[in-house]
């Protein structure tokens, strides 16, 4: 028997071969929502999942946490070893468990209770727990929201596409800053201490670059205040670089997308054949 999982973005979670009812039974719980029960777990997965999160960032708060270690520590242990006890079954039930481990469902899975373990070595990691509210993206699923997911690729893939030019961007930005930085140490560094060296100097061009300013360094000298401002302006001017970019590659990966792909309203696929009338992934008939 072999079905496929219309948890989008999963791999390798088909069902195992030579599986036993039970397991066939486990599978579709865990990992299907098409049951009432399979909707079920996965509606209680979310609340534990906020819950778990909620317990982590309430633990935060020092008024709170005082008197009450113990039982946050004994809350928290046990989202951790339920998530874990999860994690093992899915591995157990599906047909490849290093594909699926290696997915990224997979990690955002073993993430969600590994800090915890992580804790016992390095104290103060538990907070990495706060991670797991990535598994919240099962809500997609649950709710009958795959489509976004293929809404999402969009944008995925327009952002690939300019991965080369936002990288020489970010060279071209970084090389500035240096440049205008070490200028900025030159021109103050005598008549104010806070350019005392050039990293400190490259930290101030960069806030000021960003239009951020926190205003903890500023110049004193005519030279540096003139300096300052070319800064600010370039500053203006360098922000719409990257959003002209991405804005130009996502209306091409749009007018892609309208021209033949059409997306999957169960499981989010958005590579199907312009003439398929059925997923090839869940078997859904598209619309």
């Amino acid at each position: 028997m072999k079905e496929e999982s219309s948890d989008a973005g999963m791999k390798g979670v088909e069902l195992g071969p030579g599986s036993g009812v039970f397991r066939q039974w486990l599978w579709r719980v865990i990992f299907l929502s098409d049951t009432r029960l399979g909707r079920a777990f996965d509606v209680a997965l979310l609340w534990s999942i906020s819950l778990s999160v909620l317990v982590v960032v309430i633990e935060s708060v020092e008024s709170i946490r005082t008197g009450r270690e113990e039982l946050f520590r004994a809350v928290e242990w046990a989202f951790t070893l339920m998530f874990a006890l999860e994690y093992l079954v899915r591995i157990w039930v599906v047909r490849s468990p290093v594909r699926y481990m290696r997915s990224f469902f997979g990690i955002v899975d073993l993430v969600a209770f590994l800090p915890a373990f992580v804790d016992l070595l390095l104290s103060g990691t538990h907070y990495l727990i706060i991670l797991r509210v990535l598994r919240m993206l099962r809500v997609f699923r649950v709710l009958k929201m795959a489509q976004h997911i293929g809404e999402a690729g969009i944008l995925m893939n327009a952002l690939q596409a300019s991965r080369a030019k936002i990288s020489v961007f970010l060279f071209s930005v970084m090389t500035l800053v240096f440049v205008e930085g070490t200028m900025m140490y030159v021109l103050e560094n005598r008549a104010n201490p806070g350019f005392n060296n050039i990293p400190q100097s490259i930290y101030w061009a960069i806030v000021t670059l960003t239009t951020v300013g926190y205003g903890d360094i500023s110049p004193v000298t005519v030279a540096g205040k003139v300096m300052a401002s070319v800064i600010m302006l370039t500053g203006f001017a360098i922000l719409a670089v990257p959003t002209g970019v991405v804005t130009a590659e996502l209306g091409r990966e749009m007018a892609r997308h309208r021209q033949g792909h059409r997306h999957c309203k169960e499981c989010g696929w958005n590579a199907h054949d312009p003439r398929a009338r059925f997923c090839q992934q869940c078997g859904v008939q598209l619309t």
